[in-house]
């Protein structure tokens, strides 16, 4: 069982950064594959950045591929997401998640444990 905190969401203008963190309990952490999915107002809950368990495989979305970079440090079971050059279509709730297994996947059905998600509103 892992149970997962975010935060560092906020209001920035478009073109700012802002670094994203997820804390997680449990003594297991480095066991786990672990991603951030976002989801604006009605819409799906789409795949943004996952790290695999040793943190030498990254995987990203077309849409943030050159602007975010996901990270992880097992030391503090924390699981970090950079976003930099921000744009107003990247607004949304951010949500870790992670996943007990080797594999990486980009679909959230597949990710079995979730943060409560933290805001970010990119302004114009």
């Amino acid at each position: 069982q892992v149970e997962l905190v975010e935060s560092g969401g906020g209001l920035v203008q478009a073109g700012g950064s802002l670094r994203l963190s997820c804390a997680a309990s449990g003594r297991t952490f480095s066991s786990y594959t672990m991603a951030w999915f976002r989801q604006a107002p009605g819409s799906e809950r789409l795949f943004v950045a996952a790290v695999s368990r040793s943190g030498s495989i990254t995987k990203y979305a077309d849409s943030v591929r050159g602007r975010f970079t996901i990270s992880r440090a097992d030391a503090k079971s924390t699981v970090y997401l950079q976003m930099n050059s921000l744009k107003p279509e990247d607004t949304a709730v951010y949500y870790c998640a992670g996943l007990g297994s080797g594999i990486i996947p980009r679909t959230a059905l597949q990710y079995a444990y979730w943060g409560q998600g933290t805001q970010v509103t990119v302004s114009s």
